[in-house]
């Protein structure tokens, strides 16, 4: 009998579930929904969604929400001089308590602007909770094709972006694709990187 998934929460244990999920993700255009994107399960309901700038009219900044439209997370592209003089830019994303401050929960390492390339590693780093350190995470593969796999320090699987073959054959744009989240691991800080990703890229959560 196989044993129980390791849970490792980063925004809450609520979205780590005990086996494998497989979630769908449509892409909403700017002209109707001003960008971002849509998180659905097996059975069509809204997990997850995502506010670009289009949304917030705030450049270098991202919300991601459950399917109650409640905010979970708040992503901002830091700034400042320092940051500007710097090879890799920094993302910082933000969790939400009950009484709505914020607390930082990861921060993620742009790859250098002059190579967003497919061998050019995006790194991220959680902030360590009461009961479990740091970690550290990268992308393996390249998110505008579809093909990239969030892996921990050891070279564990974590989550898998991808697109089936049938859709490929029917869409060329790339519009819909699947996220394969392993068991234990945090969904919602899943799509939380994904979010930034598509931002990174250029595509619908940016202005």
């Amino acid at each position: 009998m196989a044993g129980k998934a390791n849970t490792m929460p980063v925004i809450s244990k609520l979205y780590c579930s005990s086996s494998q999920v497989v979630l769908a993700v449509r892409r909403r255009p700017h002209v109707v929904n001003g960008g971002g994107f849509v998180v659905t399960d097996c059975s069509q309901m809204v997990v997850f969604r995502v506010d670009g700038c289009g949304v917030l009219g705030t450049k270098g900044e991202l919300v991601l929400r459950d399917g109650n439209g409640d905010a979970l997370l708040l992503l901002r592209r830091k700034g400042g001089m320092v940051e500007a003089l710097s090879i890799h830019k920094k993302w910082k994303g933000y969790s939400f308590d009950y009484e709505g401050s914020q607390k930082l929960v990861f921060t993620l390492k742009e790859p250098a602007r002059s190579c967003l390339s497919n061998n050019n590693a995006i790194r991220i780093s959680t902030e360590p909770k009461s009961s479990s350190k740091q970690c550290e995470y990268e992308i393996n593969g390249y998110f505008p094709d579809r093909k990239c796999s969030i892996i921990d320090s050891t070279g564990n699987l974590v989550a898998q972006v991808g697109v089936k073959k049938e859709v490929e054959e029917l869409m060329a744009s790339k519009d819909v694709y699947q996220v394969v989240v392993k068991p234990g691991i945090d969904q919602a800080f899943v799509f939380g990187v994904i979010a930034v990703l598509d931002y990174i890229y250029g595509e619908s959560t940016r202005c």
